[in-house]
């Protein structure tokens, strides 16, 4: 402790931080890096595998519903009117105004904060490795033949393919496994799906946990630097989302310590890790992802579990509630973009989002550049005017605007193991952000809570987001209670970010306290038991975090 007193914190995260490996995961990205890194890897939550398969999936989760009901479009089209009214804009079916420039062929602005762009188009990825000589070539294709395939045509084109100096990569990980082309033979995994193991009758458990191991272990090699025969001198700080229950923490904790060997482990709360990531020991926490939104709130370092709620919707959401407002109002050109089957469309799309969507009054509108994707054919471009582009993250407030796919439940021998969870998975309530009041009875929390608003994820970074969420929580607090005052507090670094630095910090400070887990510990005992207990010296670590943050 007098160590922690006395040393600069650029020299406690130096020292104590280059053998701590802190993970984040999440739906669509997962954030990792030494805690000593000033940033870590943020990494698409991905792997496609090579598959012979016949027919074919290219992403395991095209057999999810995603067809849209007479009832669920009604709801999304008077959530766009009401949202409309709101922006001081024209209805959905309503005729723009004479005046306006025509929606497909309007003119470049040159006060427009969005005329620098990111429009330049996503590459295919090369899903092929160059062989070293032919025999060893032959070697690997009899062995892939032996296990995956007994057609002896197969066995014939490997052979030739191999021949040939290249093969097929086995996998493929993040952002390199959302640009193969739908027409290689690969089969792309998303383990993780709003905010729980992706299981279903097409994806196993014992597949989601394979994809997990594999992604999480190449992640280490391959940007990490960190050998097998290394890991064991490493520690792994996992800051874990509220919407895991204790199953998937369990199988978190199995996969670090005994499928990737670290010599030890903590959990941490995401929530818990954005506070002091942000330096702080008190907020209300709403972290906006690409699939979830949760919200919990922290007192004095300790979280409030009665103050957890979760939302199943994010910023792909709004990706592709851009894609259906363009189509309705016919600006969107004539090319086949499909979010769900064509993962290069879902980048494109969030790249569209986070370059122009934003909340603000009045008609938003912008001249862009889109990207069709066919096939291996090099992308084309279009140029188009974009319109109503301030609806989409409005969504967040009126959730009927999304209409999420619709995900089919886990087995049901996935619980019979444990009593109860955090809450039941795969039932989120369809709420939203503004009506989120904390379920904490003294009322100098309630303010102190409501004055400390904290976003994180991606989507924080919405321009515009930061006066909308105030305005609506603030005329969402019933008026017989004596709060006048909301505001969100700004970050001190890239929201994305906050929690895994959170988690850095907590993981340096909190160095062999009683809720680390050694790996033979694991093994041996299997689950531990924790002390779910507030930090007791909280205010010291957050003045830790405060030092460290500001050096």
């Amino acid at each position: 402790m007098d160590y922690l007193k006395t040393a600069l914190p650029s020299q406690i995260m130096s020292e104590r931080g280059s053998n701590l490996v802190v993970i984040n995961p999440g739906s669509a990205n997962i954030r990792i890096g030494l805690a000593s890194q000033d940033n870590p890897f943020n990494i698409p939550h991905c792997i496609a595998r090579h598959t012979k398969q016949v027919p074919r999936r290219n992403v395991q989760d095209q057999m999810l519903n995603s067809q849209v009901t007479t009832a669920q479009h009604m709801e999304r089209e008077k959530a766009y009117d009401v949202i409309a009214s709101i922006l001081k804009i024209p209805f959905l079916d309503e005729e723009a105004p004479s005046n306006a420039f025509p929606r497909k062929m309007g003119r470049v602005d040159g006060h427009n904060p969005h005329i620098i762009r990111k429009d330049l188009p996503f590459s295919w990825t090369n899903v092929y490795e160059e062989v070293t000589s032919a025999s060893s070539a032959l070697e690997t294709s009899s062995k892939d033949v032996t296990s995956e395939s007994l057609d002896p045509k197969e066995d014939t084109d490997s052979k030739e393919l191999h021949l040939s100096g290249r093969k097929f990569r086995e996998f493929i990980c993040g952002e390199e496994a959302l640009r193969i082309s739908p027409t290689e033979p690969y089969c792309l995994n998303r383990p993780i799906r709003r905010g729980h193991l992706n299981i279903s009758q097409h994806y196993s458990m014992q597949q989601v946990l394979e994809d997990l191991h594999t992604i999480w272990d190449w992640i280490l090699v391959e940007k990490l630097h960190i050998p097998h025969n290394e890991r064991n001198m490493y520690s792994a700080v996992l800051v874990l989302p509220e919407t895991f229950d204790n199953r998937e923490i369990k199988e978190m904790l199995s996969l670090v310590l005994q499928g990737l060997c670290f010599g030890s482990a903590v959990v941490h709360q995401e929530g818990l890790a954005a506070v002091f990531g942000n330096g702080l020991s008190t907020a209300c926490v709403v972290n906006i992802g690409a699939q979830v939104t949760s919200m919990i709130c922290i007192e004095d370092g300790g979280a409030l579990p009665t103050t957890v709620k979760t939302l199943p919707f994010g910023g792909e959401d709004i990706s592709r509630c851009l894609l259906w407002t363009q189509r309705h109002h016919q600006t969107w050109p004539q090319i086949r973009t499909d979010m769900l089957t064509k993962p290069i469309d879902l980048l494109m799309l969030n790249q569209l989002k986070e370059t122009y969507c934003e909340i603000k009054e009045g008609e938003h509108d912008a001249v862009a550049v889109v990207h069709s994707y066919e096939d291996r054919a090099p992308a084309g471009s279009h140029k188009t005017r974009l319109t109503a582009l301030n609806v989409p993250p409005m969504g967040l407030f009126y959730p009927t605007l999304f209409v999420p796919e619709v995900y089919p439940p886990p087995p049901r021998n996935w619980f019979n193991d444990y009593e109860y969870m955090l809450e039941e998975p795969w039932q989120m309530e369809y709420t939203r952000p503004d009506t989120f009041y904390p379920n904490v009875g003294r009322i100098d929390i309630q303010r102190k809570l409501f004055c400390s608003i904290q976003l994180t994820g991606g989507v924080a970074l919405t321009n515009g987001l930061v006066p909308a969420l105030e305005e609506r929580v603030l005329h969402a607090i019933p008026p017989n209670e004596a709060i006048d005052t909301v505001e969100v507090l700004q970050s001190r670094m890239n929201p994305t970010i906050v929690p895994w630095k959170g988690g850095a910090i907590l993981g340096v400070l909190d160095l062999g306290r009683d809720a680390w887990i050694n790996r033979e510990d694991w093994i041996q005992n299997g689950i531990h038991v924790g002390s779910n207990r507030k930090y007791k010296d909280s205010y010291y670590i957050q003045a830790q975090a405060m030092c460290y943050l500001n050096s």
